[in-house]
């Protein structure tokens, strides 16, 4: 009879998912792309379009969005061509010896093309001999870093500390029927810093940060990152185990 009642609580849980508004998914290969247009279009120039798996495959998250001071959230940041060509955000690698400078190449990213580095994508998974998952961009990037199939910088010049943070927290859902969600931060510490989360997105000074799955769908918190870029809100068993298929 418990049994019977457990699996009635999480068919319901699921079920209360469902209502939840997911946002639809891009083509695997987009999935990570962004269109950056804080000032592009004001002067005339065709937006940057921007591929996190093709930058993630070798970089840290921490690299952009810690050395290279990028906010998380998307044209958050003021990026100007002359702070690229002095070697601030883009331009620290965009500089000829890491990787094509701008003189030139100007279409490389100011192409406005959200679908620009697409045809790369299926050499990337099959060179690296990638772990996939169902959605999302089907990389399990986890995975792949844990057993060194990816091996990203951690940083560029300045030399990060290696973060050892291994606490895993109980988050309780904001529905009784929904089981708890699980943070832990050695696989998140292995992408980020801690100031990349705190406290822009989550404020620590305060006794508990309380957020709710419509916050997270409308891009705060969890979803500045689980919306475009990490796995998206469709697997929830990753971030809730106990939910039932």
């Amino acid at each position: 009879m418990r049994s019977l009642f457990l699996l009635i609580l999480l068919t319901l849980a699921s079920e209360a998912f469902a209502n939840f508004n997911l946002p639809p998914l891009p083509p695997r290969e987009e999935f990570g792309n962004i269109i950056i247009n804080r000032t592009s279009t004001a002067n005339d120039q065709q937006p940057v379009t921007f591929s996190h798996w093709l930058h993630r495959s070798k970089f840290t998250c921490r690299v952009c969005h810690g050395e290279l001071d990028f906010l998380m959230k998307t044209n958050a940041t003021e990026i100007t061509e002359r702070g690229n060509r002095l070697g601030k955000f883009c331009g620290a690698c965009h500089n000829g010896k890491i990787a094509f400078r701008h003189n030139g190449n100007c279409d490389k990213c100011h192409n406005g093309d959200i679908a620009y580095s697409n045809s790369k994508f299926d050499a990337f998974v099959l060179k690296n001999s990638m772990q996939m998952t169902m959605t999302g961009n089907g990389v399990n990037w986890s995975s792949g870093l844990a057993s060194g199939v990816l091996k990203p910088q951690a940083y560029i010049k300045k030399k990060s500390q290696d973060m050892n943070f291994e606490k895993e927290l109980l988050l309780e859902a904001e529905m009784s029927i929904i089981p708890p969600a699980i943070f832990p931060h050695k696989a998140h510490a292995a992408w980020l810093d801690c100031d990349n989360c705190h406290p822009e997105l989550f404020n620590i000074k305060k006794k508990g940060t309380h957020f709710s799955m419509v916050q997270i769908l409308n891009g705060e918190y969890c979803g500045v990152c689980h919306l475009k870029v990490a796995f998206p809100m469709d697997e929830c068993k990753r971030c809730h185990p106990a939910m039932r298929e």
